[in-house]
């Protein structure tokens, strides 16, 4: 489930076949450290984007093996360009995550789902599509499925930050909803569990648990190791909304997560359903 610098992907754990986890480390390596210039530290947003910058220009040379210009990040991009060549990994989908990546430094507001679903599918949903490359299983069906799945734990993901992201000036709760529902950017600012609030929560959480059901059977289409592991990932988002609810929508003084004791539980789940 999610990890701290880069949620929503799934980490070469003991899961992984060995022959897939230095890819997956590779790119989870990029993605994390991508991730970061966006969101970490109090660099100006014009370095920030330069930084993004060079991570393109550093992707087109290990694309093509060419030598990176940074010494510090050849390592990285060495190890990433390698692996993108001998599992033929869609190089538009790194692109699309650095697309996100410079799209959070500059936006802050989404005025609809279009758009917000829009920013999940470069986000998201380039993690599925290139775990399940790397298994030999990315068929249209099964891409369809994943998609879902990733737009869906990112959308978890906002809305359990709700009040972290608020203090990085970004609401990713679509306008028009808010406006739908009369919440003002003034009560998330106030950290308020109005009515109004947690009937805006509870529509944007059936959205998600929704998306996560619809793309839940690609968990038992895949065999072994990826199966379970996106079981348990599956069950891990759907666990994260109970718990929104559970604390009637107080995602502003508590930031609802999974704790040790849910573990047991999610892999009981993960193996009956």
């Amino acid at each position: 489930m999610p990890v701290e610098h880069y949620e929503n992907f799934p980490v070469a754990s003991f899961l992984l076949p060995a022959r897939l986890r230095e890819p997956v480390e590779a790119i989870y390596a990029f993605a994390r450290s991508a991730d970061d210039i966006a969101d970490e530290g109090n660099e100006l947003a014009r370095v920030r984007l330069e930084r993004l910058d060079a991570y393109r220009r550093h992707l087109r040379s290990a694309e093509r093996k060419r030598p990176i210009d940074d010494p510090a990040l050849a390592p990285m991009f060495d190890r990433l360009g390698r692996n993108i060549r001998r599992h033929k990994l869609p190089v538009g989908l790194f692109r699309d995550l650095l697309d996100a990546f410079s799209q959070d430094v500059k936006k802050t507001r989404y005025a609809d789902f279009a758009e917000l679903a829009d920013y999940c599918r470069r986000s998201a949903n380039p993690v599925g599509r290139l775990m399940l490359r790397l298994y030999k299983a990315d068929t249209p069906a099964n891409l369809e499925l994943s998609d879902k799945i990733c737009t869906a734990l990112q959308l978890i993901n906002f809305w359990q930050d709700v009040e972290v992201d608020w203090r990085k000036y970004r609401i990713y709760i679509p306008l028009a909803d808010m406006e739908r529902f009369g919440v003002t950017e003034a009560v998330i600012a106030a950290g308020e569990v109005t009515p109004q609030f947690s009937a805006l929560m509870d529509f944007e959480i059936q959205r998600a648990r929704t998306m996560m059901l619809q793309g839940a059977p690609l968990a038992r289409r895949l065999p072994g190791r990826i199966g379970w592991e996106l079981r348990l990932v599956v069950q891990g988002g759907l666990a994260i909304l109970d718990k929104i609810e559970g604390v009637g929508y107080d995602v502003f003084t508590r930031r609802p997560a999974l704790g040790k004791t849910d573990w047991l539980r999610l892999i009981w789940r993960a193996a009956t359903r």
